[in-house]
């Protein structure tokens, strides 16, 4: 079950073939993944053979992960076909009135790319991304400061995207996957009717419990 919650309250309640029907839910930009090394420059090569004691520790862990996946699960798995079996509980949420400079601390200190909106009451208004706090064609010219400036004093409630699109944690995942790519959003709030919040799932969520438990089945 989907829901769509805006600062009015809900406006939408239903399965995801009529979400798209919301006019207000917009389809945002798809994220950017940031570059991590300056144009022109050579990527890093493998370590020669032998010369284990220089790789590094997450090239190590990589290794351990996929000879664990060659050999199997230890139990038998059951296919996850549920959004409580993927989400995060408990997620990190922002307030209306924060400014988003203080929100956008709030984010870079969870690790976190987006966070839904509450109001007084606790219950989600929107959804904040910080791709939409600092927009990247805003940096770093000079000419745009006074802009960056104008963006960082907004509070949360201007910056948000809403209404938002929610799920329940007994909502199925491949919709949930399908209203993430035709929405173009990094994630979805899980709550109750009532709009309070109980977890998020994102993106990340999802490739995590693909990749963490090879061979996939997911979707069986």
């Amino acid at each position: 079950m989907f829901f769509v919650f805006g600062p009015s309250g809900q406006v939408f309640r239903g399965g995801p073939a009529q979400l798209g029907q919301v006019a207000p839910v917009r389809r945002v930009q798809r994220p950017q993944a940031l570059r991590t090394r300056a144009a022109g420059s050579e990527p890093a090569t493998a370590a020669p053979p032998g010369d284990a004691g220089n790789v590094p520790l997450r090239v190590l862990e990589a290794v351990s992960a996929y000879v664990q996946a060659e050999r199997g699960p230890q139990e038998p798995r059951q296919p996850l076909t549920r959004v409580r079996e993927v989400m995060t509980p408990e997620a990190v949420t922002v307030g209306l009135d924060l400014p988003v400079h203080q929100a956008w601390r709030l984010l870079a200190q969870a690790g976190i790319g987006q966070a839904p909106v509450v109001n007084a009451d606790g219950r989600v208004v929107g959804l904040l991304v910080r791709a939409d706090i600092a927009p990247p064609e805003l940096l770093p010219d000079r000419e745009t400061v006074r802009e960056m400036v104008a963006l960082a004093r907004r509070t949360v409630a201007e910056a948000m995207a809403a209404p938002v699109p929610t799920v329940t944690p007994d909502g199925d995942l491949r919709h949930v996957a399908q209203v993430l790519l035709d929405t173009g959003l990094p994630g979805l709030p899980v709550t109750g009717e009532d709009g309070r919040p109980v977890g998020f799932l994102s993106r990340a969520d999802i490739l995590r419990a693909v990749a963490a438990d090879p061979p996939l089945d997911l979707w069986s």
